[in-house]
């Protein structure tokens, strides 16, 4: 059977409508069998603003019912509480809520074993939370949907490969919280996606914590106590990792080859340098989940949301590789 990849709309306010449209229609994407997972009717706006006039929608109870041709959207309609109300570039309820109900409906076609991946457009943290889903964002929803205990952030570009070990807490509770155990997981989950994407002998480097890694406790000593200890256990289990790093350098030695992944302790440490090089075109990986799950590395951008305006390329990305790592 064909790979199928499930495309989540996320938040109907923000970009994720015409991103998905704009990706489906570029050369790159046309030809992958998709489905969308979210509003036919928002879906149908994008395309008259687009002026696709040779596009059409076709919506589906079933995956397989869905048409694959370049000139046809297949749709499993996640209607919106009201369509009339919808306000581009506004928090609200409806859509935090639509976006809830589209990886939710995402996740069953996933598990069921209807589609191969999910690619997720990007949802709004306060519009999920003011639909009453209290989640930080769509890694956690995923591994709670899902019951996977250990699941971890990666964010991907062909020249550098980050995975985190926190990511949406605050830096104090990151300190209060960060353990070699925790570590130790994200090092493993590391190697084991990269052996599946076709690694054979992956090599990670991990970054430390605090400025020039510590400097032999000068400047903290979470490396002497919690870091090391995670990187030489996983040694032990022949894992080839490396550090800890200084975290100023070992991003760029990432991205010039000399790792295949940099494991980085909390949220801006990774996304920093990566979305530096690569803004458009980098996608989120949720790793550790029993399917694949892609991701656009943006936000729902509501400042320029159904202004026609918005540039596809990392959603055409997280499809095209949503679709390559399923194999």
């Amino acid at each position: 059977m064909s790979k199928i990849v499930a495309i989540t709309m996320g938040d109907p306010a923000g970009i994720g409508p015409e991103i998905i449209v704009k990706a489906l229609q570029s050369e790159v994407i046309k030809n992958i069998h998709s489905v969308v997972v979210g509003s036919a009717d928002v879906l149908k706006k994008q395309l008259k603003m687009g002026l696709f006039t040779n596009v059409k929608i076709n919506v589906i109870e079933q995956v397989s019912n869905a048409i694959f041709q370049p000139n046809i959207i297949n749709v499993i309609d996640i209607k919106l509480d009201d369509i009339d109300t919808l306000k581009p570039g506004i928090i609200q309820p409806q859509a935090g809520d639509l976006a809830y109900r589209c990886v939710k409906k995402a996740t069953e076609l996933a598990l069921n074993g209807e589609v191969s991946s999910i690619a997720t457009a990007p949802l709004n943290k306060e519009a999920l939370h003011s639909a009453g889903h209290m989640y930080p964002g769509h890694t956690e929803l995923l591994a709670k949907l899902t019951d996977s205990k250990d699941v971890a952030m990666v964010l991907y570009t062909d020249s550098l490969k980050v995975i985190h070990v926190t990511t949406h807490i605050s830096l104090r509770k990151f300190l209060d919280t960060l353990s070699s155990e925790r570590i130790e997981k994200v090092i493993k989950i590391a190697n084991d996606f990269l052996t599946k994407i076709g690694i054979k002998h992956p090599k990670i480097a991990v970054a430390g914590v605090n400025p020039h890694a510590g400097e032999h406790g000068l400047f903290g000593d979470e490396e002497i106590k919690i870091v090391t200890p995670a990187i030489e256990k996983m040694r032990q289990c022949g894992i080839d990792a490396i550090g800890p790093c200084a975290p100023d350098t070992v991003f760029l030695q990432a991205h010039q080859g000399k790792f295949d992944m940099v494991v980085a302790m909390y949220h801006d440490q990774g996304h920093i340098p990566l979305k530096l090089l690569g803004f458009y075109d980098g996608v989120n990986i949720a790793a550790g989940l029993p399917f694949i799950r892609t991701s656009a590395d943006h936000g729902t951008a509501y400042d320029i949301a159904w202004q026609g305006v918005a540039k596809p390329d990392s959603m055409i990305e997280s499809i095209r590789l949503a679709e390559l790592l399923s194999k």
